[in-house]
């Protein structure tokens, strides 16, 4: 099998244009025979997504109380696409399937609902054989992807014609829905990718591809034509989210490039993800978030004291906090987490690091921003961290935390939240056009 595999977000698929357009693009080329399509989503500002109706409907049917309402609106949303795209859909009788489960069954088959739905609208809409993600990708009992799910899948995509496969969703060992974290269509379309050998996987969206930074803080900011899956990992993980983070594994393992391309701009190229790159930039891209904080030990001869990190890590394990990032010195030991693992937990912490570890002095440090500076190109230009250093100097934006990865891919610094936008837009501009 070869051929392009197609995932089409819910910004796509909002509205009959939309789905027009997008049978417009699989249909301009016969390559395109795997289609991966995402819940419907917002028309407008004040619209509801098919998802969140779904989560609703679910918890008011726990209750013992009254759906009606966001059954109503769902069945009135696809009746609607329906009719204006000429196609047979049985709404009312797939929603009555839906009904038997609503408040009994699991909130992840409920939500699922959004994407099965309107991958049988899709495939009606393409003529196309509709294959249910449930009887094909599987997870473990664990909740973790079963890597079986490429063969069956595979075989299940066999054939001439086109497929359409709903994304979000598989099922675990003994049949209940298991959906992936929002946003994780992005990773059936990746699977499916795999699962079929296909020479690319392209992601359609309301973007035209990756921009070197937020847009947000950065309108200017220039679009990145290629980039390798090691670069937008460091990216994703940091903020930039235009794909989903854990879509990069499925296709990495097979060198499958991923093209970002914009349903509205068709015949912009967009951004292409792919292995190996030629680097003429030190820099690719800048992503930050806020919401971290810093636990700071310090205790004298630290270095002589075997298993004096594992006794600080042991301590964060215990309370289900994981950690982002670890700079140390001889004596000191920062701790970067995620302020929300903290939640009600820092007393408990800091008590059993005083007990385990007599620090000399032991401090949290809340509201940081963390920020990537990514590139693969950085290893083998001389003064980045000396640009990056002077752009935050000059924006007088104190630096917290710096810290560089083992891969030389990547600078991290911390700065104050209040900081974050001021730090992006000096870095941005103090690599987007560096002649070096």
């Amino acid at each position: 099998m070869s051929g392009i595999t197609c995932k089409f977000g819910g910004s796509s698929l909002a509205d009959a244009t939309c789905i027009r357009q997008a049978r417009t693009i699989i249909e301009a080329d016969e390559n395109r025979r795997f289609v991966v399509p995402s819940a419907p989503g917002k028309r407008n500002a004040g619209d509801r997504k098919i998802t969140d109706l779904l989560y609703a409907w679910h918890r008011i049917a726990a209750e013992g109380l009254d759906a009606s309402d966001p059954r109503r609106i769902i069945a009135d949303r696809f009746a609607e696409l329906a009719e204006q795209l000429d196609v047979q859909f049985d709404i009312l009788g797939l929603l009555d399937e839906i009904a038997t489960q609503a408040g009994r069954g699991t909130a992840d088959y409920m939500a699922s609902r959004g994407e099965y739905l309107n991958g049988r609208l899709m495939a009606e809409v393409l003529g196309a054989t509709f294959v249910d993600p449930a009887e094909c990708i599987f997870f473990k009992a664990s909740g973790h992807f079963d890597e079986r799910s490429y063969a069956v899948l595979g075989e299940k995509l066999r054939g001439e014609g086109r497929f359409v496969v709903p994304g979000f969703y598989g099922s675990l060992p003994d049949g209940r829905i298991k959906t992936f974290s929002r946003g994780g269509s992005d990773v059936t379309g990746a699977i499916v990718a795999r699962a079929t050998a296909s020479d690319l996987y392209e992601n359609w969206t309301d973007v035209s591809g990756f921009r070197m930074t937020d847009p947000r803080i950065v309108p200017e900011a220039r679009r990145i034509e290629e980039i390798t899956y090691q670069e937008l990992r460091e990216l994703s993980y940091m903020g930039a989210t235009v794909l989903h983070d854990e879509a990069i594994y499925p296709v990495r393992a097979t060198g499958t490039p991923i093209c970002i391309k914009n349903t509205h701009e068709p015949e912009n190229p967009g951004t292409r993800i792919v292995a190996e790159r030629e680097s003429d930039r030190p820099v690719c891209g800048i992503a930050g978030r806020a919401g971290f904080s810093m636990i700071s030990i310090e205790k004298a001869l630290m270095n002589k004291e075997k298993g004096f990190g594992l006794r600080i890590l042991s301590v964060l394990e215990e309370h289900d906090v994981s950690w982002e990032h670890m700079p140390t010195g001889i004596d000191t030991i920062s701790l970067i987490v995620r302020t929300e693992d903290l939640d009600g937990k820092t007393e408990d912490i800091l008590a059993a690091i005083r007990e385990r570890c007599r620090p000399d002095s032991l401090g949290v440090t809340e509201n940081l921003a963390m920020i990537a500076t990514v590139g693969q190109g950085m290893n083998h230009h001389i003064g980045v961290a000396a640009r990056l250093c002077g752009a935050m100097a000059e924006a007088k934006v104190n630096l917290r935390v710096i810290d560089q990865g083992s891969s030389e891919m990547n600078i991290i610094i911390g700065v104050e939240e209040e900081d974050l936008a001021t730090a992006v837009k000096a870095i941005y501009h103090a690599f987007a056009d560096w002649d070096c």
